[in-house]
């Protein structure tokens, strides 16, 4: 604790330890702290005794569920998921979402001339080049909004659902009158995503849970010549007579620093609330119905089929992930909580589980930054959302990264010489 750093970095969470390690490549001196005697704060995975304890007070899980240390439950509804397939919701039903113009060919979310229309829709996507006008047909997508881009291809409002929020991702409504460049460009990297991957799914998972990518980033800081120090309680930070911050409090010790990193549960006073995430996490004994026996499966189900305002997610990952014992899966509904009560509020998606063993409930507050930091010298990062992929926390970090170092992250650094800096 008595030596200066560049950086400090409070709490372990997946943005912290992304910036930890993207700072300690740079050359930067890095101290990173947390309350919390284990890695990934609030992204972190639980055993079963640890979820037992954080949802029912209680450290005795039943026994029937198997061994504690077979569990690795992720705690924010949040995946990187190789999934067996992905899947949407429509009119009732879930159906496997099509990615390409041959599997729109084959959906039965459309008929017959849908399917002939929505097949050239896809294939315009996919010989969309931005640098290539040819491929524009005389569209400038800068200009001219996703709602006129669908509407000159004739597509019903069912497909408008599904390509929106099951292959773009979009989180409400608002992308329909917004540059049409940005949904193709979503679409294109969801197709060039499923190609990538044997196994039919645009998405990766890490085995063991998500609770293992903190850890990695912290490696990485580590092999830099980060310094970490984990329950380390009532960190406080202390500022200057400017204001700025200029170091960290922790037993009595205080660590100095030139600038502060951390997530919104340390530094209360300089962030708001602008929403809350309603969750439910289950444990069963068989895969989610009618997702042809998937050990792995996302469905997403599009707010309007709901009549809410936000979209629901269903995940369910098991034993071949490594995050429960042989023959048990682990299902999460998740959306943007709009009432109080999450079990009535989820309730679309649970019903698509089928017979659960447990289930988990639980509704966390959602804040973001409202400090300047070129004032305080304080980056805070945001909490994390209800979406199923990491598009909004990569976002986070980049724009932090750019704030804290005035520069734009360099992907193409060489991380193999972290062996040689190792050594």
């Amino acid at each position: 604790m008595d030596e200066e750093y560049d950086v400090i970095v409070l709490g372990t969470g997946l943005k912290e330890c992304i910036l930890s390690g993207l700072l300690s490549v740079d050359g930067l001196k890095v101290l990173h702290m947390d309350r919390n005697d284990y890695y990934g704060g609030e992204s972190t995975s639980l055993n079963l005794i640890q979820l037992w304890k954080k949802f029912r007070g209680s450290d005795k899980p039943p026994a029937h569920l198997g061994s504690s240390r077979d569990y690795s439950v992720d705690m924010i509804p949040k995946f990187m998921m190789q999934m067996a397939h992905f899947y949407v919701f429509n009119k009732g039903k879930v159906h496997k979402v099509p990615a390409t113009d041959m599997e729109a060919l084959k959906s039965p979310l459309m008929g017959i001339f849908e399917k002939c229309r929505a097949r050239k829709f896809f294939l315009y996507v996919q010989a969309y080049d931005e640098k290539d006008p040819k491929t524009h047909e005389g569209m400038d997508l800068m200009r001219v909004t996703t709602r006129d881009l669908i509407a000159k291809y004739g597509l019903d409002d069912n497909t408008v659902d599904f390509i929106g929020h099951a292959l773009a991702l979009h989180r409400d409504d608002r992308y329909l009158d917004e540059p049409a460049l940005d949904t193709v460009k979503r679409m294109k990297l969801y197709a060039e995503s499923l190609a990538r991957f044997q196994g039919g799914s645009p998405y990766i998972y890490p085995l063991y849970g998500l609770g293992e990518l903190p850890q990695a980033f912290a490696r990485l800081s580590a092999v830099y010549g980060g310094t970490y120090m984990l329950n380390k309680p009532k960190c406080k930070v202390e500022y200057d007579d400017e204001g700025k911050a200029c170091g960290v409090t922790s037993e009595g010790e205080t660590a100095r620093c030139k600038k502060v990193v951390c997530d919104p549960s340390y530094l209360p006073n300089k962030v708001r609330k602008i929403g809350k995430v309603a969750r439910a996490i289950a444990i069963m004994s068989h895969p989610i119905p009618n997702t042809n026996d998937s050990h792995s499966v996302q469905i997403i189900l599009p707010q309007k089929q709901l009549g809410r305002r936000s979209d629901m997610y269903v995940f369910c990952c098991s034993y071949s992930h490594n995050v429960a014992p042989k023959g048990k899966f682990i299902a999460f509904v998740s959306t943007e909580a709009e009432t109080d009560n999450p079990e009535t509020e989820l309730k679309p998606g649970i019903d698509l589980l089928g017979p659960v063993e447990d289930i988990f409930f639980d509704i966390y507050d959602r804040y973001e930054p409202v400090n300047e930091p070129s004032l305080d010298n304080c980056f805070i990062s945001t909490s994390y959302d209800a979406t199923t992929h990491f598009e909004s926390t990569v976002t986070d970090v980049l724009n932090m990264y750019t704030m804290i170092t005035e520069k734009v992250v360099d992907l193409s650094v060489d991380l193999s010489a972290a062996s040689a800096a190792e050594e």
